[in-house]
């Protein structure tokens, strides 16, 4: 037993301190999730929520983060896929003596299982080797809290319980398990055909310890897969891409929190977007646009469930009329709909690779960004048109949201990308505008609802007027940043997608070649130089690749397809073994940012469906 929490630290000779970020797959309950390295160890997870402290945290500190590490133990060359169709993923060690294989998941529960059940969140790490032999070596290291609580060790028969302040876990294992006080490490060798099971469970008053025998790890396993496979069967993609899509439909779901309907940005924080830089954020809450642009993608494939729980998500927890500094929505919620998302730094984690700080919550919750009510607005209007009609209550927060723009779409703000340097008159927060508002008069029109739609129709062409005079440039040949500026910015690529300009305006065009020029690297795509609009933040950052796969669209769009066609064929080249892309893509072809990102998986979708259309 210990008082305080020590350092974890993975043997030094077996690999180096950090696996890069793509060389990592993703399992979940649609509660939370786990990464587990491609060296077979889990250094990250969360128990029972996204957002929960960490429990396996190596990923941002390699000494004090803590991890699940289990692997050959012999040299082995490893290689990482997943279960067809599913999320169950597979690690495979290939020994000279043997081939082994690590089945990771996390059985997908609901009340309807029975309420100890749901509250288990168990993740089972079944282990097997297909031919020869194989000899294994594990250690379960958990790190409460980001590493900061201590935590006690009872062995109570063939149970390890972990017991932190605010957390326990209990471990079960059909091997013998060998305790330091703080942590339990196992040796075991298994011939072909055999097999071994751990299993790790939420403990607590609520939840009966109970062991994962062979057989149940069997079922669990069938019925996980079961599962998986049932939901995907609903997709109505049947392109070219077939492989990528239902891939980032299967991450898109990982990333849904079942309880509420809330879909995060991404379910880590603080990874990298630069190594040793400092733009490094908690990813794991609800924003508004992601979460919007989501709902178009999957209802788009035919997954108008998820489309309707985030809708239920968003009637729910949040309402137009609780009012804040940043106007009637935040950009950001918690996945329980909170608006508190106090941000604070971890001094005591060294951050991956050595990139502090290491956030907890976002301070940029409270920023201004008037793109979030046309990005909500037009999911509102997809999911009327393509799953079922909304109701008249949503339909009266459509008008207050719609209202206020109408009184506000003319403020600065800080913009789609969030930044730290001073708001502006950013031209992607207009174009957002402009759509929210003709969005609400296309859903008035189509239903007969009641608006003000005089007004309504005056300040959409207003803001047309406004972007068309003050948002181009005739020194650059095309739609700039913001007003007052030559600076381009990767943002108003939705100009043409969100219908605003026709994909063959000259202007458009003129615009889509000085983004090409200037932003464009190998099919890859920056947000926007830095160095000509200062962000208020230090170092550089990679090409953004929800971006790239906007500039797919906006080719397809203006009809440039064999252009098209190679840059999204170049952008699948970037993604990870398993078919994962982070936030970003550095200069020698690197993952970086938070791991795995929705935005990227939901342009890859958009941009895939329409050109496989175009193309066909």
């Amino acid at each position: 037993m210990t008082e305080t929490p020590t350092p974890f630290c993975l043997d030094p000779s077996a690999s180096p301190r950090y696996l890069p970020i793509a060389e990592h797959g993703l399992i979940g309950d649609l509660r939370s999730v786990a990464l587990v390295g491609s060296n077979g160890t889990i250094d990250w997870y969360c128990c029972a929520r996204f957002d929960a402290p960490s429990v396996f945290a190596a990923i941002l500190d390699a000494e004090r983060g803590g991890a699940f590490e289990l692997a050959a133990a012999v040299p082995a060359r490893t290689k990482q896929f997943y279960f067809p169709d599913t999320n169950v993923l597979i690690t495979r060690f290939f020994t000279e003596e043997g081939v082994g294989e690590i089945q990771d998941f996390m059985p997908v529960t609901s009340e309807a299982d029975g309420r100890d059940e749901a509250a288990r969140h168990r993740l089972i790490r079944r282990v097997l080797c297909v031919r020869g032999t194989v000899p294994f070596r594990a250690r379960i290291a958990p790190r409460f809290n980001y590493g900061a609580d201590p935590h006690t060790l009872r062995i109570l028969g063939d149970t390890v319980l972990f017991e932190s302040p605010h957390k326990s876990i209990a471990l079960t294992s059909t091997v013998t398990l060998e305790s330091d006080g703080q942590d339990v490490s196992a040796d075991f060798k298994l011939a072909e055909g055999e097999s071994a099971v751990f299993a790790l469970d939420q403990a607590g008053a609520a939840v009966a310890p109970r062991a994962c025998a062979h057989a149940e790890a069997e079922r669990q396993f069938a019925a996980t897969v079961a599962y998986w496979r049932r939901w995907l069967s609903q997709s109505r993609y049947r392109g070219r891409w077939r492989e990528m899509v239902h891939r980032s439909a299967l991450t898109l779901k990982l990333l849904t929190y079942a309880p509420t309907g809330a879909i995060v940005a991404a379910p880590t924080t603080s990874l990298p977007e630069q190594v040793g830089g400092e733009r490094n954020w908690d990813y794991r809450y609800v924003w508004i646009r992601d979460a919007a642009f989501c709902v178009y993608a999957l209802l788009r494939l035919g997954f108008s469930g998820e489309a309707a729980a985030f809708m239920r998500y968003v009637t729910t927890h949040i309402s137009p009329g609780d009012g804040c500094p940043s106007g009637p929505l935040q950009i950001m919620y918690g996945i329980d709909g909170r608006r508190d998302l106090p941000e604070r730094i971890l001094d005591h984690l060294e951050g991956h690779q050595g990139s502090a700080p290491v956030r907890v919550g976002n301070g940029a919750a409270e920023q201004l960004q008037l793109d979030i009510y046309g990005a909500l607005i037009d999911s509102i209007y997809l999911y009327d048109k393509w799953a079922e009609p909304i109701s008249s209550g949503q339909w009266d927060d459509v008008i207050h949201l719609v209202n206020w723009v109408c009184d506000h779409w003319d403020q600065p703000d800080e913009g789609v990308w969030e930044t730290r340097g001073g708001r502006k008159n950013f031209l992607y927060s207009r174009l957002m505008c402009w759509v929210a508002i003709e969005r609400a008069i296309r859903l008035a029109n189509h239903r007969g609802l009641p608006a003000d739609l005089p007004r309504w129709r005056q300040t959409r062409d207003t803001i047309y007027r406004r972007i068309m005079d003050r948002g181009w440039s005739e020194r650059r040949h095309a739609f700039v940043q913001h007003e007052g500026s030559d600076v381009l910015d990767a943002a108003v690529l939705m100009m043409p997608l969100a219908k605003f300009i026709a994909p063959t305006d000259p202007k458009w065009l003129s615009t889509l070649d000085a983004l090409t020029e200037d932003l464009v690297s190998d099919s890859l795509v920056y947000r926007y130089d830095p160095q000509a609009s200062p962000d208020g933040l230090r170092g550089d950052e990679g090409t953004f690749s929800i971006c790239s796969f906007w500039y797919v669209e906006a080719l397809v769009r203006a009809g440039r397809l064999e252009e098209a066609r190679l840059a999204f064929e170049k952008m699948l080249t970037y993604a990870n073994h398993l078919g994962l892309y982070a936030e970003e893509i550095g200069r020698t072809g690197e993952q970086q940012g938070n791991f795995p990102q929705a935005f990227t998986h939901l342009s890859l979708i958009s941009a895939a469906f329409n050109l496989d259309r175009a193309l066909s």
